[in-house]
């Protein structure tokens, strides 16, 4: 562990006399930026924010000695600093942040350098949909088994303040975005991609990028490393030429030969090199929706070999979800209401439609993210009583929905709301006895709320004020 140590202190020595600039403030970068700071670096927060909007924040940086670039422009002139740590959601492609590399200027961000100096096998989970709960199970799973996990990325936790806490026999589970892998090298031990479908396109500008971005995670892997891909996707099974390990799938319709499946009868089972184990059945699973089959049938694929069938059977009994994911938040005069804001994309809310027995009331709409709703349009037919929109894209939503095949006006009722307090309101005065109402927006929330969770919280006070 001494060795470990040493090599961090001689990387972060590395960056005395530099200038550091961090863009933005945010759940990810404060601790970064209070760890840096500690070190005794120069450090200089860049944000869009003014000093009176950061408040107590700060106060609390200046104290530390950090500095401030603050205001509209705060991404103009950054080739002056030496090193430049962005932001998940700042695009790395931005126009300041190329004339930034071009200036010399290294770009990077604070995930990238934790993985250069990460001293222990590292767990990277990325996909259009399904990644933060797949995340979660190898997490619990490997919790379970004994080991001291790390649990971070994309998931809200910046991992780069914990680096000096990190033994050699801990593990590192991350959740990573395409934002994050768009700029990334890196070669973690066990490699997972839920699946791929259009997302981000408002950012990424096309479906090429955005793949391109996804096949970060497992493009710089070795022979000594394992990648989990998703044989039903039909965008993620192509990846498998381009595997330079171990190359496990999961399947609800093959028996591959290394993975998890599932058959017909719902029996899971692992396959790998000796022999295959029968698991449990799906039935067994606490949270609801087949996609949530896939999504275990992911984890165990990746723990296979760390974790026993044991413990995969006790998670898959005990786990009850991760917040904002089908989050059922309360029962009321027979009305079941259900939390599943992280649907920010169709084919996310087509997963959450499948979750249920019956047609539902649905709560869509939201920001714009140039995705194409017409994907969704069948299922929302098949599986919706009632269409309540809201948000910037209700009107693509409604016309997608109305030149939908099997549409009829009279069977799938829509509804307009201003906003999500109109949009229960609207929902607690149609829904009736054993209905089921989600918030399931197929859209981000930045036309009214900074993040999904924030949006999911909302709507759980609103419900539970009825």
């Amino acid at each position: 562990m001494a060795m470990e140590q040493d090599q961090i202190s001689r990387f972060f020595e590395g960056w005395k006399g530099k200038r550091l600039a961090v863009i933005g403030v945010g759940v990810s970068n404060n601790d970064v930026i209070r760890m840096l700071a500690r070190k005794g670096l120069d450090v200089t927060l860049c944000d869009r924010k003014s000093r009176e909007q950061l408040g107590d924040l700060a106060e609390e940086f200046a104290g530390l000695g950090v500095k401030f670039r603050l205001g509209e422009d705060y991404l103009e002139q950054l080739e002056d600093f030496d090193i430049v740590l962005r932001a998940p959601g700042v695009y790395f492609h931005r126009p300041e942040l190329d004339g930034d590399r071009e200036a010399g200027c290294i770009v990077t961000s604070e995930l990238e350098v934790f993985f250069r100096l990460c001293p222990c096998p590292v767990y990277a989970v990325t996909g259009s949909d399904g990644k933060t709960t797949t995340t979660t199970l190898i997490s619990e799973m490997l919790k379970a088994e004994g080991k001291t996990v790390h649990l971070g990325g994309n998931i809200g936790k910046a991992l780069l303040p914990l680096l000096e806490e990190v033994r050699p026999d801990d593990r590192v589970v991350a959740e990573l975005s395409s934002f994050q892998l768009l700029s990334m090298h890196f070669a973690p031990q066990v490699a997972v991609v839920t699946n791929v479908a259009p997302n981000h396109l408002d950012v990424h500008g096309t479906m090429e990028e955005y793949i391109e971005a996804k096949k970060n995670i497992f493009l710089h892997q070795d022979a000594f490393s394992r990648t989990v891909l998703n044989a039903d996707n039909e965008i993620t099974a192509s990846f498998g030429p381009e595997i330079r390990g171990s190359l496990w799938k999961f399947s609800r319709r093959e028996n591959p030969r290394f993975g998890a499946y599932a058959d017909k009868q719902g029996d899971i089972y692992v396959s790998d090199r000796k022999q295959t184990v029968f698991i449990m059945n799906q039935r067994e699973i606490r949270i609801p929706g087949l996609h949530n089959v896939e999504n275990y049938l992911a984890a165990i694929s990746a723990v296979w070999g760390e974790v026993s069938v044991e413990t995969i059977r006790r998670i898959a009994r005990e786990f009850g979800g991760v917040e904002h994911r089908i989050e059922f938040v309360r029962e009321l005069d027979g009305v079941k209401w259900y939390n599943d804001s992280i649907a920010s994309s169709p084919s996310r809310t087509v997963a959450g439609l499948k979750a249920f027995p019956q047609k539902i009331i649905l709560l869509a709409g939201g920001y714009d993210k140039k995705i194409p709703f017409e994907p969704m349009v069948p299922y929302i037919v098949d599986k919706v009583k009632a269409l309540i929109l809201m948000g910037l894209t209700a009107p693509k939503i409604e016309a997608a929905v109305r030149s939908g095949q099997g549409f009829e006006e009279e069977r799938l009722p829509i509804y307009h709301a201003k906003d999500l307090e109109d949009a229960v309101g609207i929902a607690r005065r149609i829904a009736e006895k054993g209905d089921i109402v989600s918030l399931s927006p197929a859209c981000a929330s930045f036309d009214a709320f900074p993040n999904f969770e924030v949006r999911g919280r909302r709507f759980k006070e609103l419900v539970k004020g009825l």
